[in-house]
C-alpha cells in the first residue's frame, strides 16, 4: 500500500471519530477512502506506530489503521 490508493476496510473496526455519530461507536468496516500517509517516523526518528495507515474517507472524516484491516480497491 501507498499513499494515494483507494481503499476498503475489510474487517469490523470501531471508531469514535466519524462525524454523524462522534463519540459513540460506529463500524467502519466497508467504508471507502484514500490514503494520506503511512506514518513511518516522527520529527525525522523511526517509530514503530500500532495503526500507521491515514485515511480519508471525505466529509472531514480520517482515521488510523492498520495494513492488515485495509484491502486495496483496483
Amino acid at each position: 500500500m501507498k499513499v494515494g490508493d483507494r481503499v476498503s476496510v475489510k474487517t469490523s473496526v470501531i471508531v469514535y471519530v466519524h462525524p454523524q455519530h462522534r463519540n459513540q461507536e460506529f463500524d467502519a468496516q466497508g467504508l471507502t477512502g484514500n490514503i494520506v500517509s503511512i506514518i513511518t517516523d516522527w520529527r525525522g526518528r523511526p517509530i514503530s506506530p500500532n495503526l500507521p495507515v491515514v485515511v480519508d474517507f471525505g466529509d472531514k472524516f480520517k482515521a488510523h489503521f492498520r495494513e492488515d484491516e485495509l484491502e486495496l480497491i483496483q
